[in-house]
């Protein structure tokens, strides 16, 4: 009876002494439901009533704790997907010995506290295309690009787990398969389809600074990855241009943990952020939060002409590893364009017109997780044929 006393008066209590909820699992609390709208109010109070009680994050916590740390257990399963392949059906070319696909854990507990996003197994071993079709369809949009009269060129994010594999555990579902399709990904793409290859300038750049470009507590990379990204796009663009380069620490950014979102639980990782003088004198660095979503323009008139950076007016397509990049892409492209990749495959011809057709250069940035699997909607053929048709009709 004491412990059943204490179940249901510490809530209260709680809140009684002051304690508030407040949003933790990357959306807003459930407001209190219309009482004229009927059946649904009594279906909405049981939601709200779950947002709105005392102390729930940390109960959350503390049974994911007891979870992981007492029984074992993964800290989440299932394949519900922030996007890209995780749920797809296996390829009928895939091996036969692929687990199931509810098998896969949305985050992946590693050694040392790391954490992994689950889909950076299950996009590659629940893949969509083969490696052969990821080629074709990749070549197929480089195609429809340069052959506008336009400069194409392809980068590739590559996943946490694959440039800070140590801390992954021992043994983890999907973990042949994974790496397997890994492997013939990175052996071909950058020669076949002539993708950058950021894994040996991210080694050098971590080697650099003594600390990973990716967080323990998040699957993206830091600001030094989004960097290391720019300089080698730049250097594709205009070679040699990056040599006048200057870059400087300048202090700290929180950034929301997304791992630790997707266990229920909230958390910041505190960024290094940097100054980039592209003449190696005045600082052209400019942090701007967007999701890229609604289509991000920059331009800075006043970098025409400046040493280290491009005449061309370059358009980026992107995903949310990109946002770590655009400070730099900002001071070194004087007319820059960003949209999200989702945003340009839904586009209509007249939107997608708005968003490529002045473009001299564009630059389309996957990460590995999405593209090794062929997930993208940008690889799909009525896609690719859609901006091939607009770029067609505007030749560069």
């Amino acid at each position: 009876m004491t412990c059943a006393l204490a179940f249901f008066l510490a809530p209260a209590i709680a809140f009684v002494l002051g304690a508030r909820p407040e949003p933790f699992e990357n959306r807003a609390l459930h407001e209190f439901p219309d009482p004229g709208s009927g059946w649904s109010f009594f279906t909405g109070l049981s939601k709200w009533a779950t947002d709105h009680l005392p102390l729930r994050e940390a109960g959350i916590r503390a049974a994911s704790g007891i979870s992981t740390g007492v029984f074992g257990d993964p800290p989440a399963a299932g394949t519900q997907s922030r996007g890209g392949t995780v749920g797809v059906s296996p390829h009928q070319d895939q091996p036969s010995d692929i687990p199931p696909a509810e098998l896969f854990p949305k985050v992946i507990t590693g050694k040392n506290g790391w954490l992994y996003l689950g889909e950076d197994i299950t996009g590659k071993c629940l893949a969509a295309m083969d490696v052969d079709q990821v080629v074709a369809a990749l070549n197929e949009l480089r195609r429809a690009v340069e052959s506008s009269g336009r400069r194409f060129e392809l980068v590739v994010a590559p996943d946490k787990s694959t440039v800070v594999p140590e801390h992954l555990p021992d043994d983890y579902v999907g973990k042949d398969c994974s790496q397997r399709r890994a492997r013939a990904f990175w052996q071909r793409i950058p020669t076949e389809a002539g993708a950058i290859d950021l894994r040996p300038a991210l080694a050098e750049s971590a080697a650099r600074l003594g600390r990973p470009l990716y967080d323990p507590r998040d699957s993206h990379w830091t600001f030094a990855g989004g960097l290391t990204m720019t300089k080698a796009v730049l250097e594709r663009i205009e070679p040699g241009s990056t040599s006048s380069w200057k870059v400087s620490a300048s202090g700290f950014r929180p950034w929301p943990a997304d791992l630790l979102v997707l266990l229920g639980q909230s958390g910041e990782r505190r960024l290094h952020t940097y100054a980039l003088a592209p003449d190696g004198s005045a600082d052209r660095t400019r942090y701007i939060a967007s999701d890229f979503r609604t289509p991000l323009r920059v331009r800075q008139p006043s970098l025409q002409g400046t040493t280290g950076t491009t005449e061309d007016s370059v358009g980026v397509i992107a995903d949310s590893f990109t946002q770590f990049a655009t400070p730099f892409l900002a001071a070194a492209v004087p007319d820059l364009m960003i949209a999200h990749v989702d945003t340009v495959a839904e586009a209509s011809p007249d939107r997608l017109a708005d968003m490529l057709v002045d473009r001299d250069v564009v630059v389309v940035e996957f990460v590995e997780r999405i593209v090794a699997g062929g997930g993208s909607a940008l690889l799909r053929d009525d896609v690719i044929g859609r901006i091939a048709d607009v770029l067609a009709r505007n030749p560069r």
